[in-house]
């Protein structure tokens, strides 16, 4: 069996969501995060772009409803000894088939949380178990729950990230002998993946970015490939991944003579996450975060050329995003605690004058200042 922890790890983690359930007064919860699937029981497909449930009742039983494609990964990769297969037919509901094996849980009447907030719930399938449960039992939003288990990692997810920093870091050093004039962004996004995966890593959760002269401005993955320049500006944002645990890095590198503005807008990135490794340990906010990058940019006069967010939590995440959901912005509570692995980044799109600068790496937070997991400094990096 091809778990990617111990056996006692898995169970610590089914008695911290039992111990959670109970403080929440809930009977049973409804997983469809497949990330939360993963994180309790090592269960890895990406049988979630179809409908599938993992059942956890307060007792600590668990049942996985899944369909008949994915019978064989729950038994290859995961903890789950009861798996249910619902069939796959024309105007199938597999709503219906829960709603069934609820009851033979004996769960009618129960309070039963339920995760909506994730990319393995569709519109359809949220407005199908809502009719299905509506008189079933005591129905509440659990999205946050297992998430917020995850936040704190233990010393075996962290030697995972620890991995994935290290594969990330591997990536850019084979990608900068290819940024040179005529360089191929094709053959830099081979030359990092591959690089990743030859490491014995993973297919990240989302796309690598990749963007030169104008597109150095998107901070989203887009089709299509160009040549690089004499005079040009690359911007990559990318992530080592191990057993599903990321660890991400950005830059924008400049090929030929930095301009100006380059300069100018690499120094306040850089002052920027300077002033936010002193609020990111215990006793601050995520909010915190935000509010410092918020306040050194906009003094600076890039308010318009910022973004809204400026990082987040990572971990073990399933496509389409390495993001967990606790993220540095406006008014976010959430306390910084040791042990935590995070993604700070410096977005500045300066459309005006058409150039863009950005920065970032992946920080593990301690008792006191935070830990970079990358080898590479923040320098500017010339081609």
């Amino acid at each position: 069996m091809a778990l990617h922890f111990e056996r006692t790890e898995y169970s610590a983690r089914l008695e911290r969501l039992t111990e959670k359930m109970k403080a929440e007064k809930l009977d049973a919860i409804l997983l469809f995060a497949q990330e939360s699937m993963y994180w309790l029981t090592g269960y890895d497909t990406f049988g979630y772009c179809f409908f599938q449930t993992l059942i956890v009742k307060a007792d600590g039983s668990m049942t996985l409803l899944t369909r008949s494609a994915d019978l064989r990964q729950a038994r290859q990769t995961s903890v789950i000894e009861n798996v249910v297969i619902w069939v796959d037919r024309v105007n199938a509901d597999p709503t219906l088939d829960l709603k069934n094996l609820l009851s033979e849980m004996d769960l009618l009447g129960a309070r039963i949380g339920v995760e909506y907030d994730t990319h393995g719930m569709t519109g359809r399938v949220a407005r199908l178990l809502d009719s299905q449960l509506m008189t079933f039992g005591q129905i509440s939003d659990a999205s946050y729950l297992v998430s917020g288990l995850r936040l704190v990692k233990s010393p075996a997810e962290i030697a995972y990230a620890k991995r994935a920093a290290e594969l990330a870091d591997d990536a850019l050093d084979a990608a900068l002998p290819l940024i040179k004039e005529g360089g191929d962004e094709a053959a830099i996004l081979a030359a990092m993946q591959g690089t990743i995966l030859a490491g014995g890593g993973d297919y990240p959760a989302n796309e690598f970015i990749i963007g030169s002269g104008e597109d150095a401005l998107l901070c989203r993955y887009k089709s299509g490939r160009r040549t690089l320049d004499a005079n040009d500006q690359l911007t990559l944002e990318w992530a080592g991944a191990a057993a599903h645990y990321h660890a991400a890095m950005m830059r924008t590198i400049v090929l030929g003579e930095p301009s100006m503005r380059h300069k100018e807008l690499y120094k306040a990135c850089v002052e920027t996450i300077d002033a936010i490794e002193e609020v990111l340990r215990p006793g601050h906010t995520f909010g915190d975060v935000f509010d410092i990058h918020a306040k050194i940019l906009d003094e600076r006069g890039l308010s318009r050329h910022r973004l809204n967010a400026c990082g987040y939590s990572l971990g073990a995440r399933f496509s389409p995003s390495w993001m967990e959901h606790q993220m540095f912005h406006f008014g976010n509570v959430q306390e910084i605690l040791p042990d935590m692995t995070l993604f700070v980044h410096m977005i500045i799109m300066d459309s005006d004058s058409g150039v863009a600068m950005s920065l970032g790496q992946t920080y593990l937070t301690t008792d006191g200042a935070p830990q970079s997991l990358s080898r590479h400094d923040l320098s500017l990096i010339q081609r």
